[in-house]
């Protein structure tokens, strides 16, 4: 054999073992050794790291929020303490507990707004210290072969619940960066079950950054454990650290100058996700039984991609009040741009006597159906004495940030035909002005030019 070949096959095959050394967690023969033992042993290479989670959004579940009308810019606000009409309660009224179990109901059922959280709950919501920091979670984000079987809810030999944990050696020996899987299991189910709250599904087939192989720590690059958001209006808890398509993208990201002179006043989203999904209204004061023998409030749904947008006028701040919470902005503030959103209307209880959403613990409804009797349950919880229940509607917008598409992608037509997407007028623009924003003349010469190019 060629002296050559053999060396050059030697050189691929050192190559590659060196490929999956690199790629293996540096930590796993300590592991292999000394078995997994939770954060302790994380702490071993990672000095810090848990006193550190402890301090975001993941572990609070809320923050300072500056951008959010008609709130205590000194006070920390999230799914710890919000109320609003996609769950109706929070961490503190919707604390995870043991559902009273109906008379023929199928099994135990455990529930709470705080399932999610990446705790043993023992250790809950904001909890600190040295128990806090033993109670992470750590492989349910960063394990690539987590049994997400054991992550569930069961009672102590106290009578405590505590929410399971898989800390076996198998899931700490496939430490890696968090996959999709990792990320979706708590953001996919949000508000109640798959595709409610978002309604997007990050895949090859809904999303182009799926398609390429990203996954979302690509664009929700971590540092101390806080993770970038962008400006969803109902999403008001952050890390401090943002977000946007420009970041990636810059602010002139087209071949055709013509899109670049858009995104002054066009966000990214409004032309490139076309579409949203998930619940579009929700009522808590009717639940409906189901064959478990338990209730949930009556929901409409729909899938991924079956919702049209709305667009509205976006300056990064929210209005924030008990029946509407959306974005503010004008076309002549000079800050805002025109945002896709997703509206979602709630039926609850407000209080008469001062017009307020009033919470809901799911346990009564949950259990009997009873609705007032889990507003009655809420209302001590929180001390509300003076109240009086009656039903109404709360309009909430939901920011379009996934579901991104490059070929099916807004063009010129969509926007500025007579029958297009936007609404000029709800925009704030005069009957002269959508006459000129709705003429061929605009975009004939150029998609002529396309279009003799594509054909």
């Amino acid at each position: 054999m060629n002296t050559k070949i053999i060396l050059s096959a030697l050189l691929m095959g050192l190559a590659a073992t060196t490929a999956v050394v690199a790629g293996e967690h540096a930590g796993k023969e300590y592991i292999e050794k000394n078995g997994y033992k939770g954060p302790e042993t994380c702490e071993v290479c990672h000095p810090g790291k848990a006193k550190e989670f402890l301090n975001t959004v993941h572990w609070k579940h809320a923050s300072k929020v500056d951008n959010v009308e008609n709130l205590d810019p000194k006070q920390e606000y999230g799914m710890k303490n919000r109320i609003y009409t996609m769950c109706n309660g929070n961490d503190i009224v919707n604390n995870l507990k043991e559902i009273p179990k109906p008379p023929d109901a199928k099994g135990t059922k455990f529930s709470g707004c705080n399932t999610c959280h990446p705790g043993d709950h023992i250790s809950d919501v904001g909890s600190t210290g040295p128990e806090a920091e033993a109670a992470i979670d750590c492989l349910v984000c960063h394990s690539r072969d987590y049994d997400f079987s054991k992550r569930a809810p069961y009672k102590n030999e106290k009578g405590n619940v505590v929410m399971g944990q898989d800390r076996s050696t198998k899931a700490a020996l496939s430490i890696a960066k968090p996959t999709v899987k990792n990320c979706m299991t708590c953001h996919e189910a949000a508000g109640g079950g798959v595709l409610v709250k978002r309604g997007f599904a990050f895949t090859a087939e809904n999303d182009v950054h799926a398609a390429k192989g990203m996954v979302c720590v690509d664009c929700h690059k971590t540092e101390k454990h806080r993770i970038p958001t962008g400006f969803d209006p109902n999403n008001w808890a952050h890390d401090g650290v943002r977000l946007s398509c420009e970041g990636c993208h810059t602010e002139k990201p087209h071949k055709e100058e013509a899109y670049n002179r858009h995104t002054a006043r066009i966000a990214c989203q409004t032309c490139h996700i076309t579409r949203t999904g998930g619940t579009f209204a929700k009522d808590f004061t009717v639940w409906e039984k189901l064959s478990s023998g338990y209730y949930e409030p009556t929901t409409l749904r729909k899938e991924a991609n079956e919702t049209t947008p709305v667009y509205a006028w976006y300056n990064k701040t929210v209005a924030n009040r008990p029946d509407f919470i959306g974005p503010k902005g004008d076309r002549k503030d000079g800050k805002s741009r025109i945002y896709p959103f997703k509206i979602f209307q709630g039926k609850a209880y407000f209080n008469k006597k001062d017009g307020q959403l009033l919470a809901m613990d799911f346990a009564p409804p949950m259990s009997t159906g009873d609705t007032l009797a889990g507003v009655a349950s809420a209302a001590k919880i929180m001390g509300i004495k003076d109240y009086e229940p009656v039903p109404g509607w709360q309009t909430v917008y939901f920011g379009s940030n996934h579901l991104v598409t490059k070929s099916k992608a807004l063009t010129c037509n969509n926007c500025h035909a007579p029958n297009g997407v936007l609404n000029f007028r709800d925009l704030g623009y005069s009957a002269e002005e959508i006459k000129k924003l709705t003429t061929p003349d605009l975009y004939f010469d150029y998609m002529a030019e396309k279009q003799r190019e594509e054909w």
